[in-house]
């Protein structure tokens, strides 16, 4: 119990660093910082809206001039709660608030979509409301699919969006009822453990590699769902919240996920061996398993990056819900991410996760050790990567000598104010000084920090989790207020509070 008082004081510590976002803040307070890094977010979110849908584009340049042709479920998303954020923040009045989240709704009102689950496809055209079927870059096909994760996060804004704008509530909870997540629900995929796990999502249309024939929500109607099955820790994680919250799926689902593969040979491929046992739940078998790094024990996302650690942490109140397991785990992950940056790979700076890729394009990065992967997500440009083994299963290969080009995304940095708050105000405070990494919309989308290189866009997802991070430490957590109330918290809440993971800082 002493540690998870003391984890959970550390949490409000930080917290209280960088909130009460008082009119009378002094200009180089921590609120008044966190004000003008919003001001300035919220000018590029703006920047993507397209004038005449309201739906936001996937990233804007820079320069805040050119916006993407493309959008996804996921950011009208972080676009809704963005503007939510804006609102309680004082950005714009709920006038203004009410009419963008109303433009919004109208406008996934009239996307195509599928009508038997009422899920959207995975890109659609901003300005034309059109399903996106050539990629506008390359003129390259692309076949229209359904991802689970992506309607998930839509779901969520949608239930935020029907309990924070009453008068937009009830278009809201209509377009939200109509989702059927049992879509994606495959209720043998751990008959090992006694209950299933979620794919990736579906083609309505048989696509060219891996899939498997699935007749959907039982209508009799075939799709074709992705091979693959969501059972790690990481932000996919969020599609078994919102089934789980509304219904659709057994709550003991949760206890499917994978805390860390099995300590055996049979997983001898995973990035290293755990310590464990297993664990029954409700009926569940369950290993808690944890890996280590540097001397901390967690139980480790999929690529070992931030957003997979701490997104869905934006709008559920995981630490407090799960405060022998979520809230041992998140503060161990972020100093972990902070001894990659600053003592391991000697950048001088942290925060890794998926982004733009300075040198161009989007890639993930993370720190590989805190993945599950074996080929997990890492720091640097040059992929520079560890394998630790698994015990007499495979042997370790020799730790880097050295770590290159590693690439620093802004966002992580704000996602772990709440675990870390000084720290994450003093790393974006250096990065704002180091590099030409700010501009009209606020951070730039990464950094590589012993090059110099910028991505100098503004991507919706990444500049909404930093809307989001900001709108709960300045706004007294209302992010997760506006989800939490109802499904969430009388079926989600019981099961993240059940277990006690092993996670200990060093």
């Amino acid at each position: 119990m002493r540690t998870v008082r003391k984890t959970a004081l550390a949490c409000a510590l930080s917290l209280a660093l960088v909130a009460a976002a008082a009119p009378a803040a002094k200009a180089d307070s921590p609120a008044a910082v966190l004000r003008g890094y919003a001001a300035d977010t919220w000018r590029s979110m703006t920047a993507m809206v397209d004038p005449g849908t309201g739906l936001p584009a996937d990233k804007v340049s820079g320069d805040l001039s050119t916006r993407a042709k493309v959008t996804s479920p996921t950011n009208a998303g972080t676009y809704l709660w963005s503007t939510l954020a804006a609102r309680d923040l004082r950005l714009i009045d709920r006038r203004e608030a009410a009419a963008r989240v109303a433009r919004v709704l109208n406008a996934l009102g009239r996307l195509d979509h599928d009508a038997a689950t009422g899920l959207y496809y995975n890109w659609y055209d901003p300005a034309t409301l059109q399903v996106v079927r050539t990629w506008p870059d390359s003129g390259d096909p692309v076949q229209p699919f359904v991802s689970s994760v992506d309607n998930a996060w839509l779901a969520v804004a949608l239930t935020m969006a029907g309990n924070a704008v009453p008068e937009q509530a009830a278009k809201a909870r209509a377009l939200l009822s109509r989702m059927d997540f049992t879509a994606f629900y495959d209720p043998e995929a751990r008959a090992d453990a006694g209950t299933g796990l979620m794919t990736g999502g579906y083609w309505p249309d048989k696509p060219e590699g891996c899939s498997q024939e699935t007749d959907y929500a039982h209508t009799g109607t075939t799709v074709y769902s992705t091979c693959h099955r969501y059972g790690a820790m990481s932000e996919t994680r969020i599609v078994s919240y919102v089934a789980i919250a509304l219904g659709q799926v057994p709550a003991t689902h949760y206890f499917g996920l994978w805390r860390t593969f099995p300590d055996t040979c049979d997983w001898g491929w995973a990035d290293q061996r755990p310590q464990g046992a297993w664990r029954n739940y409700q009926g569940i078998k369950v290993f808690e398993g944890t890996y280590g790094y540097r001397g901390m024990r967690y139980v480790p996302t999929w690529g070992g990056s931030m957003f997979e650690a701490l997104m869905a942490d934006l709008v559920v109140p995981e630490e407090r819900w799960g405060p022998r397991s979520w809230g041992r785990n998140h503060p161990v992950y972020v100093a972990a991410q902070i001894e990659h940056g600053l003592r391991e790979a000697k950048y001088g700076y942290w925060g890794f996760s998926p982004s733009d890729d300075p040198a161009g394009g989007y890639r993930e990065y993370g720190v590989d050790p805190l993945g599950m992967d074996t080929d997990g997500y890492t720091s640097d440009e040059e992929r520079t990567s560890t394998d630790p083994g698994f015990g007499d299963c495979r042997p370790a290969k020799p730790e880097p000598g050295h770590y290159g080009d590693g690439v620093v995304t802004p966002h992580a940095s704000f996602l772990a104010l709440r675990y870390a708050g000084p720290k994450a105000l003093d790393n974006l405070a250096r990065l704002r000084a180091g590099f030409d990494s700010y501009g009209p919309g606020g951070f730039y989308d990464a950094v590589a920090v012993r090059s110099g290189r910028v991505a100098k866009e503004y991507l919706a997802l990444d500049q909404g989790m930093i809307m989001g991070a900001l709108g709960n430490a300045l706004g007294g957590d209302a992010l997760r207020r506006y989800y939490t109330p109802g499904g969430a918290e009388r079926l989600l809440k019981p099961v993240l509070g059940a277990e006690e993971w092993d996670a200990r800082p060093r």
